[in-house]
């Protein structure tokens, strides 16, 4: 019998007022339904909306310490139910347990570092230019927000946008993917078992034309953090303008990694190969574009592709499996299709290129490992986000004209150079557009303590994470007190 889940709003589960259920389906096993869920509608959405209005004063009133203690609480569930988590994540999205393991240890991180960033935000003072004047500056929570999560890290970003948002004072609304609405459940019932307050952290599932809607144009709503693609985040930054709502879009990314002649080629390869294919590509922040100098090409190319073949490819909840599923079916088809673009453009295809359709896979969502050369930077695989395993060589004539090419795309991503030239790495890290940049390390790293966002078409407003996580969900208050 499979499992129907409700809604939570306003500290009750109910379900959805038209009582329309839809199915999320194991990426590994389409022929697993994991779950029923609520097709919610606009109305169902106003509710939660409403409901975290209605529980806004008293949150906002409790002290930063009190909401604290409710969020660690929440925490300490998290770090005793990392396994249980992990296997839902897996069901959902595909990806092995190990990197599920992972990202659940990420969200710990990022809501450790975000609960004490919470309790450290705090004004300044600043001298007046007026005789026994005291002036001061304070931060204040915003209200109802929005809060629009992934599937990709539908575990992860919650935990850097729910946390800052409730620590500062605010109260959400937030809506999981429809491709792994579970794993947004999992987290929400730390929150519930912690006693958060009704009406604080409300959940609601379904579409983007009823919920997504609501959630982004409704004027009650102060703020929205969103993470998914550009498309979307465009017309979410489009309708929020008309309620003069606040934007946290992070959103697509073709990052690209430079190889220079003198780099280490053995950790340059790892760290592509690795940044291509964790998370079957999946990843915002995932390389796929090797910018490489005409002198290395040969031998990286080699050597990227000796490195891809050793990926296991299976069920993520196989311990041999190094690379499980893509993540759903519109996904699969996606990528298939621009590899069938690359092999048109004419990209000399060295790897992979093939959905896997025998002993079983065929009823999952399973695509090789795929490296295109001969790509050009003009090409489609070389200019749109794929979001997929698929790797696309660019071979360069100079470190010039590989900064350009890097930065020839209207993504901003990450990105990363390797090289043991010192002058070039800075002259890199100062001309390379992005908002995420590295030397000698892949195009995926990144840490709690600092912000996280990109620029250009892949992110608009205060970027997550860092100091900037908790700034994005408070406003400034400026006092003036004349005590002579």
């Amino acid at each position: 019998m499979t499992t129907k889940f409700k809604n939570y709003i306003d500290g009750q589960w109910v379900e959805s007022s038209n009582g329309k259920m839809f199915e999320q389906r194991n990426p590994a096993n389409l022929e697993e339904v994991t779950g029923l869920w609520p097709s919610s509608t606009k109305e169902d959405t106003l509710k939660a909306i409403e409901a975290a209005q209605r529980a806004f004063p008293a949150w906002k009133k409790l002290t930063v310490y009190q909401r604290a203690e409710y969020l660690k609480k929440a925490l300490s569930a998290m770090v005793r139910r990392q396994d249980e988590f992990a296997e839902i994540l897996t069901l959902e999205n595909g990806k092995t347990f190990s990197e599920s393991k992972a990202e659940i240890g990420s969200a710990i991180k990022e809501m450790e570092y975000q609960i004490n960033e919470g309790i450290r935000l705090g004004g300044e003072t600043m001298p007046s230019s007026i005789d026994g004047v005291f002036a001061y500056s304070t931060r204040q929570p915003l209200g109802v927000v929005s809060v629009i999560c992934p599937w990709n890290f539908p575990f992860n970003v919650p935990g850097r946008k729910v946390t800052p948002a409730l620590i500062t004072g605010n109260t959400c609304v937030m809506k999981p993917a429809s491709l792994t609405p579970q794993t947004g459940y999992k987290f929400l019932e730390l929150f519930i078992e912690a006693g958060l307050p009704a009406g604080v952290l409300n959940f609601v599932t379904g579409g983007g034309t009823s919920v997504g809607n609501e959630m982004i144009s409704n004027p009650i709503v102060k703020a929205i953090s969103f993470t998914g693609s550009t498309g979307v985040g465009t017309r979410i930054h489009e309708t929020a303008a008309k309620t003069l709502a606040r934007t946290q879009l992070e959103m697509g990314g073709k990052n690209p990694v430079i190889i220079m002649e003198d780099c280490n080629l053995e950790d340059a390869v790892n760290a592509t190969v690795t940044a291509a294919y964790a998370c079957a590509g999946q990843w915002c922040t995932s390389t796929s574009r090797a910018i490489v100098l005409k002198s290395i090409s040969g031998k990286f190319k080699e050597a990227v592709v000796e490195r891809a073949k050793k990926y296991v490819i299976g069920n993520g909840m196989d311990s041999v499996t190094t690379m499980g599923p893509v993540c759903g079916t519109d996904q699969l088809k996606s990528i298939l299709n621009y590899i069938k673009i690359g092999k048109k453009e004419g990209a000399e295809l060295l790897l992979g290129g093939n959905r896997i359709i025998t002993n079983g896979f065929e009823r999952g969502c399973f695509i090789e490992p795929t490296v295109f050369s001969g790509v050009n930077e003009n090409m489609v695989i070389a200019r749109e986000e794929i979001f997929g395993p698929v790797l696309s060589i660019i071979e360069v004539d100079s470190f010039e004209d590989a900064i350009r090419v890097a930065n020839n795309i209207d993504f901003g991503l990450s990105s990363s150079i390797f090289t043991s030239d010192l002058g070039k790495a800075f002259r890199f890290l100062e001309q390379t557009e992005v908002g995420l940049t590295h030397v000698n390390m892949m195009t995926a790293l990144k840490e709690p303590q600092l912000s996280f966002g990109g620029i250009k078409h892949s992110g608009v407003g205060l970027p997550e994470a860092g100091k900037t996580g908790v700034e994005f969900f408070t406003e400034h208050k400026v006092a003036y007190i004349k005590y002579k």
